[in-house]
């Protein structure tokens, strides 16, 4: 499903369903697969390349609608921005074919697709004006903050309800939580929770607009707003304590340590003769990559990042892993039309059962030859046997390693 527009480095090339909308109970309740062509209607954007160009260009228009404050536009509730949406596999069967693989379960790359457009279109309920055609915003991804999984199995032929609402807003950014069931044996059961932010751009995506406030309604909603916060915080404090930017702690450093010590050959005692100890492997075989070349979508490349760590995982442990969890998907840049994609997929750290994988993700301007990262992707995987133990053999890779451990660290604390 399509993300990030009416971002101009993407075209909308799709072929889409007609809109089946109706509302019920202030919730907006839609069929998940025609999303896109909502979203279309809501920024004025058309599925033929030359239509949408003239689209794009007449966007820079809408900025005589921005508000030049956040106190010029009314507060909306949680309840505005309620959306149900429907993925009917079990009463709809020509829909599976896009969803199914070839083990009979579902492509989780295109959950991650519909998660994405839905995070869009609730962000566009939250700001949306009735008295205007087309919405002056441009809702872009900043970061998907974790998606939990609750169950393993995603049945390919029963039907699927996610849920969704706005749970936090600043001046220019907003947090969308949703959760995601699935009809079986004659009731829903939890699937998993999702948790995005997005920012709001000017028409022409150049700098940052205001959204509506978010007005609370009772001690739940403050709760939940209090969450956001915490969220929020929690991300401003693992940026600053990022690897990137201070050293590792003592503890570590002593962990890294030991990592070096049990490699090294005690017959040479020497720093450049290392070994390797049973059942482990050297982080460097445990890599996969992958290009795309053309027009990339933030849902489509979650999807491709997806499925390139699942089949690093399954390479690396021998068998078929199942999806823990996904955290911080940070979108740095956008991918611009005509730049290579490249992923590069890595075995950064595995503890028991679990595999922890890291895809990273630049673009090569084929014309200046010019590397930039637009994403780094964090998925959690667990099989059904012990696993080797990763190894890393330089600085750089040991940064990695602890990378992936706080990642994973992290993961299982949420999960109690």
């Amino acid at each position: 499903m399509l993300l990030h527009f009416p971002f101009q480095h993407y075209s909308l090339v799709h072929t889409v369903c007609d809109i089946s909308v109706y509302l019920s109970s202030s919730v907006l309740f839609l069929l998940i697969f025609p999303v896109r062509n909502r979203l279309r209607e809501i920024v004025g954007a058309s599925t033929n390349w030359k239509d949408h160009q003239q689209a794009l260009a007449e966007r820079a228009s809408l900025s005589q609608y921005l508000a030049q404050s956040q106190d010029e536009l009314p507060a909306k509730t949680m309840k505005d921005s309620a959306i149900e949406a429907h993925l009917p596999l079990g009463t709809q069967p020509a829909l599976r074919e896009k969803y199914l693989n070839y083990h009979n379960s579902v492509r989780f790359g295109r959950i991650l697709e519909d998660l994405d457009s839905l995070a869009v279109l609730i962000c566009y309920s939250h700001t949306w004006n009735k008295e205007l055609k087309r919405s002056p915003l441009s809702i872009v991804t900043a970061l998907v903050d974790k998606i939990d999984m609750r169950k393993n199995i995603i049945y390919p032929d029963c039907d699927i309800k996610f849920t969704g609402h706005v749970t936090w807003g600043g001046k220019t950014s907003i947090e969308a939580k949703m959760h995601m069931s699935q009809y079986h044996d004659g009731a829903y059961t939890d699937v998993l929770d999702a948790t995005f932010v997005m920012v709001a751009r000017d028409p022409e995506n150049k700098r940052a607009a205001f959204i509506n406030p978010l007005k609370l309604e009772s001690p739940e909603e403050e709760a939940i707003f209090q969450q956001g916060e915490l969220n929020k915080t929690r991300r401003v404090e693992l940026s600053t304590a990022s690897l990137l930017k201070v050293a590792p702690t003592a503890e570590e450093r002593t962990l890294v340590h030991n990592l070096f010590l049990n490699t090294l050959d005690t017959r040479t005692v020497s720093f450049r003769s290392r070994i390797l100890s049973p059942n482990s492997v050297w982080m460097e075989d445990a890599k996969m990559k992958g290009n795309i070349f053309n027009r990339i979508f933030g849902g489509f490349l979650m999807r491709k990042a997806y499925e390139l760590s699942w089949a690093n995982a399954c390479a690396f442990a021998g068998c078929r892993p199942t999806l823990v969890a996904v955290d911080d998907i940070v979108f740095r840049k956008p991918v611009e039309i005509g730049s290579l994609l490249l992923l590069s997929s890595q075995v950064c750290y595995t503890e028991g059962m679990h595999i922890q994988v890291r895809v990273h993700t630049e673009v090569l301007d084929p014309l200046t030859r010019q590397h930039s990262t637009t994403n780094v992707f964090h998925f959690t995987f667990r099989v059904e046997k012990d696993i080797p133990a990763i190894v890393p053999q330089s600085y750089g890779e040991s940064m990695l390693y602890l990378d992936g451990k706080r990642h994973f660290d992290e993961t299982m604390r949420s999960q109690g």
